[in-house]
């Protein structure tokens, strides 16, 4: 197999299905998915969501998933006050235009009945310290606001285990083991690997194995 066929194998791996509620595994964080959710229905009374966390958390998974449960768009930059849905990923990018813009946008949620989702890497009051207007992390902080922790390693690897039985790939326990102690640990990355590993089996013709997951990540690495 050449280096150019796995490059085109890794740009091929596409996920099953797009960001949803249902095809988030929470883990640890059932209650601010069950929040998320009903913030999309309009059953909230606080009409600022904010969620935290580190990456491969799920935090942009939930915001589109909410995208798609409210219609809303995500746009950049920012408009003037007129949007009733506004989403907006990893707070800590927004330019300081962007930054007045999205202040504006949640008072008028307020004001009105919109409603507003927001990301970001730290709570509000950390990133007020370094990139954050005080005034806009004071408002997000007034907001619903959750931290999104880690999947533990039984999370992930049931969630490894899940989507290889719907790619009809078998994953021996060695694997699933080798994956989670010499991989980099986010449950995305990880998800992509035994998508990989599963073209990857099949271009070869051999069952998936430690030995050929290896193989795999030596020719990626060399590639």
């Amino acid at each position: 197999m050449s280096f150019p066929l796995l490059n085109q194998l890794i740009l091929d791996i596409r996920p099953d299905a797009p960001p949803g509620f249902d095809n988030y595994l929470p883990g640890p964080n059932a209650e601010a998915l069950t929040t998320v959710i009903e913030h999309a229905a309009g059953l909230t009374r606080e009409p600022v969501l904010y969620l935290w966390g580190e990456a491969g958390t799920g935090k942009t998974h939930l915001l589109r998933a909410w995208c798609d449960a409210t219609g809303a768009i995500p746009v950049s930059p920012l408009p003037e006050p007129s949007l009733a849905l506004v989403a907006v990923d990893a707070v800590e990018q927004l330019s300081g235009a962007d930054q007045i813009r999205l202040f504006s946008l949640i008072n008028a949620a307020r004001e009105g009945d919109g409603r507003v989702l927001v990301t970001g890497s730290l709570p509000p009051g950390q990133l007020a310290e370094s990139v954050l207007r005080p005034d806009l992390a004071t408002r997000l902080a007034h907001g619903l606001v959750f931290r999104l922790q880690a999947l533990s390693d039984a999370d992930k690897r049931a969630a490894l285990t899940v989507r290889a039985k719907a790619r009809g790939l078998r994953l021996p326990d060695e694997v699933l083991s080798y994956l989670l102690t010499h991989c980099r640990r986010d449950l995305p990355h990880l998800l992509t690997l035994v998508d990989l590993l599963d073209t990857y089996s099949l271009s070869r013709k051999r069952a998936a194995s430690l030995p050929l997951l290896k193989e795999l990540l030596q020719r990626s690495q060399s590639a």
